[in-house]
């Protein structure tokens, strides 16, 4: 599989030339590199940052910084849980002591500081961030094989809380940049490729999907990600 080989040259090269940080590892993650925490600096200081009100973000190591930063500015931030299988943490800073903050953008901070919000609950999301094992100049993205990224976004699509016109940003390490990707039909594209050496600007619009692909979804998600079970509900209830 093209993007399974994709995976583990970037795994690789990261251990090799020791720009991979705890935890450790890379393989199977998305992967904690050297300059993480520039990066999330040059991401905030993107015009979409300033303008967000609530952004999403992943729970891995390498966005914690970007997390912090979220709550540092006074924006409203959802989390998704690890996997997804308690569904979205939503963490607003106005309920964060001040001290906490740092504490706040991790994993288990964040269960502690934040609520777990229903889907009905959930605002509309201005600015997505994205971790990524690697991603292509084009904007194609490959996460680490789970597709709960994906997963993550086409819920949010599915309850209207984001369009093709919501911006879509990565952080990672430049050994992560590729130049081309396979793009299928359920990948997540990024407008936006930050570095700790550069910004990459996407040119042109690249498909992104337009809610879940309910025939791909097995009794196993449903058990594993009841957040799908709840989606379902509600699209019912809208009928």
């Amino acid at each position: 599989m093209v993007k399974e080989r994709i995976r583990r040259r970037i795994w690789s090269l990261l251990e090799e030339r020791g720009v991979s940080r705890f935890p450790r590892p890379a393989f199977g993650r998305i992967p904690n590199f050297v300059g993480a925490e520039v990066a999330a600096l040059k991401l905030a200081d993107q015009a979409e940052f300033k303008d967000a009100e609530v952004v999403k973000v992943n729970p891995d190591s390498p966005q914690r910084m970007v997390r912090r930063l979220v709550l540092r500015r006074g924006k409203l931030l959802i989390m998704p849980s690890p996997r997804l299988s308690r569904g979205f943490i939503i963490l607003d800073p106005d309920r964060i002591p001040d001290k906490a903050i740092d504490r706040a953008s991790s994993i288990r901070g964040a269960f502690n500081y934040g609520e777990l919000c229903p889907l009905r609950s959930l605002p509309k999301v201005d600015l997505i961030v994205a971790g990524s094992v690697a991603v292509s100049k084009r904007g194609v993205r490959i996460g680490k094989g789970g597709g709960y990224s994906e997963m993550e976004y086409a819920i949010l699509r599915e309850l209207n809380l984001v369009g093709e016109e919501t911006p879509i940003f990565t952080t990672v390490h430049d050994l992560q940049v590729i130049d081309e990707a396979p793009l299928e039909p359920h990948d997540l594209t990024v407008d936006a490729i930050i570095t700790p050496t550069r910004i990459i600007r996407v040119a042109g619009c690249m498909p992104r999907p337009k809610g879940i692909i309910w025939e791909e979804i097995t009794r196993e998600h449903l058990i594993r990600m009841p957040i799908l079970s709840e989606l379902k509900r509600i699209k019912r209830s809208r009928r």
